[in-house]
This record gives structure tokens, sequence and C-alpha cells, in this order.
């Protein structure tokens, strides 16, 4: 094939897929009224947060994430996807918690506790997501092109509850870009699982007192998350810069939230 061709007619078709992530109608949240858009673009968030009462947070206690569908759904995850996604989701949400807070294991222990749940998910098209790391070899850059029909995306949500009075919460749905940073994967959970880790950022911010405290660091033998498994995915770092995909890394699966009937 002549890539000097190929890959105009291929740019042109990246430009002409901006994709919009649908806005979920079904939450666990016990409240949205609080809620504000706060970002826009290739991320919809809606946020709160009661800074007076997080400034009076200590010890953080994480419920395990639920998977929550509603008609937007158009998949049914195994039983294994549904813990690779849900680890994931959870994960992030410590890692990003326990540098603010300490982590109990003992909800009785705890100020506040932090409930998620994962809204939404699209799956990634993984046939087109190795021609799409194909056409990256070729146009070298900080900005990659994705095939249109190969876009996953995660809509996620988390609040803390001091005393069952939300504090902080988030709602937050992302989708995959045609063009931009989103690393094509050949899994079809790719995009939902390189998501977990910016909803983790977003989530946290939502949920920290302000001023922030100095950030908290752990040893391996300290670290309240150990059971997730690592936090930087090194195995994936290293093909993704050797092949253009993105590979997600298996953590532990958490332990199984009590959560409302999935019709999946």
């Amino acid at each position: 094939m002549r890539f000097h061709i190929f890959i105009p007619v291929l740019l042109s078709a990246f430009l002409t897929a901006c994709v919009s992530a649908p806005t979920p109608v079904n939450t666990t949240l016990t409240t949205i009224e609080n809620l504000k858009d706060t970002k826009t673009g290739r991320t919809t968030t809606r946020t709160y947060s009661e800074t007076m009462a997080l400034n009076n947070v200590t010890r953080v206690y994480l419920h395990p994430t639920q998977l929550v569908t509603d008609e937007n759904a158009r998949y049914t995850l195994t039983e294994n996807e549904r813990a690779l996604v849900l680890a994931e989701v959870e994960a992030q949400l410590c890692f990003e918690l326990a540098e603010r807070y300490e982590m109990v294991t003992d909800v009785a222990q705890s100020d506040a506790e932090v409930r998620s749940a994962v809204i939404w998910f699209e799956p990634t098209g993984t046939v087109g997501s190795g021609a799409a790391a194909v056409a990256n070899f070729f146009i070298p850059g900080p900005i990659g092109l994705r095939l249109p029909g190969t876009l996953g995306g995660l809509g996620a949500e988390a609040e803390m509850l001091q005393q069952d009075k939300q504090i902080g919460a988030i709602v937050w749905v992302r989708q995959a870009q045609a063009l931009g940073t989103d690393t094509p994967s050949l899994s079809r959970l790719g995009d939902a699982l390189q998501f977990a880790e910016p909803f983790g950022d977003d989530a946290a911010a939502a949920m920290s007192p302000d001023p922030l405290p100095q950030k908290r660091t752990y040893t391996k033998d300290t670290d309240p998350c150990l059971k997730y498994g690592g936090r930087i995915n090194e195995t994936g770092f290293i093909i993704d810069r050797i092949t253009g995909l993105y590979v997600p890394s298996s953590r532990p699966t958490p332990s199984p939230a009590t959560a409302p009937a999935d019709p999946n």
C-alpha cells in the first residue's frame, strides 16, 4: 500500500470522527442536586465539594466499586471483564485518596466513606486499533490517530459521605477521540481501563480538603492500596512504547460489592 496516499485519506476520516459520550441516567449517588458542571471537552464532569466538611476528614474507608448499567448499555461484560474494570477503578481511587487521607479497613474507624460505581462502558474496537497503531507508526508525533468505530469509553461516579451526608461527589464520563492522546488497544477494555486513572484523579480532587495536605507516601510494607497491585503498569508502558498499543495490567480481584441487580 502506498502510505503517502493512504495516510491523508485516513487522517480525514479521523478528523471527522469526534465522539461525544452519552449522559448516563442511572446513579448510585445519594443526591445529584449539588452537582455542577466543572469540565468540558474530552471529559464531561459534574462535581460537588463541601470544603469545610472535607477539611475535617482524616480517615477514609473505600467501599468496593459497583457496576450499574442503564439503557445506554450496548454490551455484555463477562465476569472476568467486570472484575477487571471494577478493580481498576477501585484501585485508582485508592491510590489517589491515599495521598490525601489515611485509608482504613474498618468503616467504624473512618471519618468518611467513599462509594463508587461504573455507570457506563463502551468497548474498544480491537481490530481497528491495530490499524491505528500502524498508522501512528507512519505518522509519528505526540498526537495519535484512532479509527472511527474503535473508540471505547468509561462513565463512573463516586461520593464521599460523612454520617450519610454527601460532602464530595463526581459524575465523570469520557469517550476516546479519533485525534488525541488516547492509546489504541487490542483489548476491548482498553479505553475504559486507561480512563480509570484520570477518573481517580478527578474524583479525589473533588473530595480533597483545601488547602491540600502534604502528600502521603508509603513503602511496600505500609501501602494501604497494595492489595490492588502496582501503581504503574510497567509491562504495558514498555509495550506501548514499542508497538503503540495499550496493554491492560492484571489486578487482583477486589471483594464483590453489594450492588443493585445488573441487567447484563
